[in-house]
Order: C-alpha cells, then sequence, then structure tokens
C-alpha cells in the first residue's frame, strides 16, 4: 500500500520562517511515533510531509561545515542581499535561492521501511529520472551525495542537486535543493558542499534557455512519489 504523504507548497519563503515551519512537523511525527495512532505501518497513518519552496538569497552550513567555505564577510553579503544561517543538518555549505527547487521531505522512514543511505539514494534517483526526461544525463559522485554531472571527472564534474539532511529516530528533515534556473553566480562566494575543486550548474546552464520550473516540479513530485511509493495530498 502507498504511504500517505502531505504535500505543501510554501511559495517563495524566508529560510527562517521554513525553518521553523519544519521544525513543527518534524516534531509532530516524533510525537505521533509515541501514540498509537502514529505507529510505524498502522493502516491509513501520515507518512510524512513534503514542503516545496524557493527561497531568496541565502546561504547554510551544515553542523560539521567549516566556517572558511564561505569566502565573504558580512558586510558583501548584505550588499548581495543574502543571508546566512548556521543549521542542524549534515552536509557543508550551499546557497538557496531564486529559480532552485527546495525539497523538504519530513518522512518517518519507519514507515516506509528503509534507513537514511536509501532514502538519500531515492531522493537522487528521482532527481536523476527528471533529468533525464529533459535529456540532460547526471549521476553520482561515490564519495559524496547529490545529483552530478561529469562526477569522476575532476576538470569538469559539477554539482546540479544538493542534498542535505537531520535525522532523529528515523525521522528526517532538510533536504535537497535542486538547480533549475538559478543565478550560479551567487555560488562563486562559498565552496560548495565545502569543495573547492568542483563547480555547480543548473537545468539552465546545460540546456542553454531558461526552464519552466513549474513543469520541472510537477514531473519530480511525480517521480518521487514512484521512487518512495507514496501518494501525495494536498496542494
Amino acid at each position: 500500500m502507498s504511504k500517505i504523504v502531505i504535500y505543501q507548497d510554501l511559495g517563495s519563503a524566508d529560510y527562517k520562517k521554513a525553518w521553523e515551519h519544519q521544525e513543527k512537523l518534524f516534531n509532530s511525527l516524533l510525537a505521533g511515533k509515541n501514540s498509537s495512532a502514529g505507529k510505524a505501518g498502522r493502516s491509513g497513518s501520515v507518512a510524512g510531509y513534503l514542503l516545496f519552496c524557493e527561497h531568496p538569497h541565502v546561504y547554510t552550513l551544515g553542523k560539521s561545515g567549516a566556517e572558511n567555505n564561505l569566502l565573504i564577510d558580512p558586510a558583501f553579503l548584505k550588499k548581495i542581499g543574502a543571508d546566512y544561517y548556521r543549521i542542524d543538518r549534515g552536509g557543508d555549505i550551499t546557497y538557496h535561492g531564486p529559480g532552485q527547487i527546495v525539497g523538504y521531505p519530513i518522512f518517518d522512514l519507519e514507515q516506509f521501511g528503509i534507513g537514511i543511505r536509501q532514502y538519500i539514494y531515492n531522493i537522487e534517483e528521482a532527481i536523476i529520472l527528471t533529468l533525464s526526461g529533459y535529456g540532460i544525463e547526471v549521476s553520482r559522485l561515490s564519495s559524496a551525495s547529490g545529483v552530478w554531472l561529469d562526477p569522476e571527472n575532476s576538470s569538469s564534474a559539477r554539482k546540479i542537486c544538493a542534498i542535505g539532511v537531520r535525522a532523529s529516530r528515523h525521522v528526517t528533515m532538510h533536504g535537497f535543493a535542486f538547480n533549475v534556473n538559478t543565478d550560479l553566480s551567487y555560488f562563486s562566494h562559498i565552496n560548495p558542499c565545502g569543495f573547492a575543486d568542483k563547480g555547480v550548474t543548473s537545468m539552465e546552464k546545460e540546456l542553454g534557455a531558461p526552464q519552466d520550473i513549474d513543469d520541472v516540479r510537477e514531473k519530480l513530485k511525480k517521480n518521487l512519489e514512484a521512487v518512495f511509493g507514496m501518494n501525495l495530498s494536498g496542494n
């Protein structure tokens, strides 16, 4: 039986407000695991939430990240209209901004019967399937999460989707950042995901023209449903 996941499109969302919203849903799933109605595998129970949004310009640094991977000072952050947060996900530094699909799966992995490695693999697979539909060939990098073009070529490896998660008692939060029509110049101010020797890219850059982000979003939702074996309910 497909798992029921509530989908919410937050539109353009302030990073801090979206983070607080995630925390509320994350804590509600954790609390539900203590009740009989929320036990894993119970028929008809909600297995989680999937939030999609775009953020205004913001850099986020994971709990194990290095501060020096942000290459600019607070004054320059203000000049380029970007915020900066140190947060509680895994991974290093990344950028979020307009033209990027940010996805926050808040899933009870026990209900899906998978662990964190399979969870990350599934997100990568949904992105790979989505890009394949546009004729963009991508794959995984053996030493890092995310979705890449030419991953094993040191001179041309470039990331198109970053992944960073937090998990507690098999409940996840944070998620992925998928570059569709993203202004890639903002990545020049960081070592993306801690890599000084690898690049970033977007669908727009690879295909030579801006893409219909609504179309990409709908295809990605369908691929996530298929890969995770779930039904999305909501807006």
